[in-house]
């Protein structure tokens, strides 16, 4: 099969690349109004609330620091005994509201990703796109680590966010306030000129603030891009892991053991690599954070210390304005304290937006009529097709120019060299590969199975596997020993239940065979076979062949295939050649089937 290289699809996915995170923004928001979005309100609500009450507990605790220490600053006991009394009272109801709105914070985390993944792993399954986005270039290679990682970031850090900014942005007006009133002003002198500077302590705690988010911003402005960097590398270094396991006997028989190491090796090193260049950003934001912590508690003390020796200002007082001081500096420092989680999320929502951009684009494919093979059905011959182009998604033609009628119950061979196209013109035919123009028409409610050279083979039960992709419960356990037998696989009928890895225990011919019992169980009304029987050897293709030919007389087939062989179980042969501008249909024969081969 041809694959692509650089494609149209591709340059239109990197122009949009600056909307990746708007994009998914878009998608995002449909938790609040889509199906379910109940919850989502109720859950929403109760974090809001759990804000509010949190803050009005922790405005409890500031109180509670001016009285406590004025007690103790006047040593008189009863008071003092009074607000130790009542502040465990206050920590306990604290603690109860941090439960609750851990406990929604975490809900909304779960039930957001929960609707998000299911609206884009619908779009991604939803008319074999998770295949056609193989074909295509652009930036969302690594699709399931951008659904299972990405997401989960992209969801869970949004709702950090928002309580944080919301918490962050109540506790500053509130405790501005504390410290506006109970800071007072400054008294200056400065060369006989008498100055009362008001709200001193909130002017010092704004600038404050802008001076440390200043510096991070200054210090750590890397940290999106090579955060977006370091998250591909993570991927493709874990694709490459999975590629060994996947193919660990191929690599094995070839002793590629070394040559695999070399390459997973130079992915690591990249992943190294980008995280070296991310230790640096953290390196120097470390400096700014643990800077501006060790300093918040002691600048509101140093700051009142004039008005404390003048008499002005209790003990009391100083403590509850250090405490509202390192509130503020907290709420008013809150990008500064986020800008790396910042980071994560905006890299995993770009990704995860890209994978939705190069979804938008075949969802757009799929109902442009532009550049795209028209389906029709009518009650006339099986398949027809019509001035028939399939191309790759920038408009390059594999094959182009097939015009052919099937009629019901014919059986067709198309031959060819290797990428010459064939395997191609399965794929438009069975609905995979919407790129070109033209038309196929097939007969009104006739159904298309395809039958690939390499049968997909998932894990579970063996019974589940040659059912696949229909329930095995609906499928009675005497049908499945029966195909199985009539495939050649008989052998395994008392495994049926059995859990394993049936594609490493099954040899390539056993899970061809496998693909041929299923199609018996499915009994579709037209076949197609690409390279079906390959791994077989003569004998036992011409067995299955037979066997289709025999529990499914009235079926359209169509084979690709090098083998002069299945020539004796076919009609008709279509002959594609290659040409200047796409392969053509050169030659369509008729061939006599042989009576033992229909036998």
């Amino acid at each position: 099969m041809v694959r692509l290289g650089v494609v149209r699809g591709a340059s239109h996915v990197t122009a949009k690349a600056p909307s990746r995170l708007r994009r998914f923004c878009r998608s995002a928001v449909g938790y609040w109004r889509g199906r379910g979005s109940g919850v989502a309100w109720l859950v929403t609500i109760s974090m809001m609330a759990v804000v509010l009450a949190s803050l009005g507990i922790t405005y409890s605790l500031n109180l509670w620091n001016r009285h406590f220490y004025d007690a103790l600053g006047a040593k008189d006991a009863a008071s003092a005994v009074h607000q130790a009394v009542l502040f465990p009272l206050l920590v306990s109801l604290y603690l109860g509201l941090c439960v609750f709105a851990m406990w929604a914070r975490m809900t909304m985390q779960r039930t957001w990703r929960a609707w998000l993944n299911e609206h884009l792993l619908s779009r991604w399954l939803a008319h074999s796109r998770f295949y056609k986005l193989e074909l295509v270039g652009g930036d969302h290679k690594n699709p399931e680590h951008r659904i299972n990682d990405d997401l989960r970031i992209a969801t869970e850090m949004p709702v950090d966010f928002v309580s944080g900014f919301v918490t962050a942005l109540l506790s500053a007006a509130t405790f501005i306030v504390v410290l506006w009133n109970v800071g007072g002003a400054l008294k200056l002198d400065i060369g006989g000129l008498a100055l009362d500077v008001q709200g001193y302590l909130v002017i010092a705690a704004v600038l404050y603030a802008l001076i440390v988010n200043g510096a991070m911003i200054g210090v750590a402005f890397r940290f999106i891009p090579l955060t977006e960097q370091k998250n591909q590398a993570e991927a493709e270094y874990r694709y490459g892991l999975t590629r060994v396991r996947e193919n660990a006997e191929s690599i094995a028989l070839l002793g590629g053991a070394d040559a695999e190491g070399e390459r997973l090796g130079r992915g690591f090193g990249t992943v190294v690599g980008r995280w070296r260049d991310l230790m640096v950003q953290h390196m120097r934001a470390v400096i700014v954070q643990q800077g501006s912590a060790q300093l918040c508690g002691v600048v509101p003390i140093l700051l009142c210390m004039p008005r404390y020796f003048d008499g002005s200002m209790t003990l009391g007082v100083i403590m509850q304005v250090a405490s509202a001081f390192t509130i503020v500096q907290h709420a008013l420092s809150w990008f500064m304290e986020n800008y790396t989680r910042l980071a994560d999320w905006t890299a995993s929502a770009r990704r995860v937006g890209a994978l939705m951009l190069a979804i938008d684009e075949l969802e757009a494919a799929e109902c442009g009529r532009a550049a795209r093979i028209e389906r029709r059905e009518d009650g006339q011959a099986a398949l027809q097709l019509k001035d028939l182009v399939v191309a790759l998604d920038n408009g390059t033609a594999i094959v182009r120019g097939a015009s052919v009628r099937i009629a019901a119950g014919e059986h067709v061979l198309i031959a060819g060299d290797s990428g010459s196209g064939k395997s191609s013109l399965v794929r438009a035919i069975a609905g995979c590969w919407p790129w070109g123009e033209g038309s196929i028409t097939q007969a009104s409610g006739q159904r298309i199975q395809v039958v690939p050279q390499r049968p997909y083979v998932p894990f579970g039960t063996l019974r589940e596997a040659v059912t696949y992709p229909l329930p095995a419960p609906g499928i009675r356990s005497e049908e499945v020993c029966r195909v199985l037998a009539l495939a050649g696989l008989g052998q395994f009928s008392g495994r049926l239940d059995q859990i394993a890895a049936w594609d490493r225990i099954l040899s390539e011919g056993e899970k061809q065979r496998l693909s041929i019992a299923r199609l018996l169980l499915h009994r579709p009304h037209i076949i197609a076979l690409d390279e079906a029987t390959s791994a077989l050897h003569v004998q036992g293709q011409a067995e299955l062949m037979a066997v289709i030919a025999r529990e499914l007389p009235q079926a359209t087939i169509i084979s690709v295939g090098h083998r002069p062989e299945l020539e004796a179980y076919h009609d008709r042969k279509l002959t594609i050649a290659r040409q200047i501008g796409g392969a053509v249909i050169a030659a369509d024969q008729p061939i006599r089937r042989s009576m033992e081969a229909a036998e």
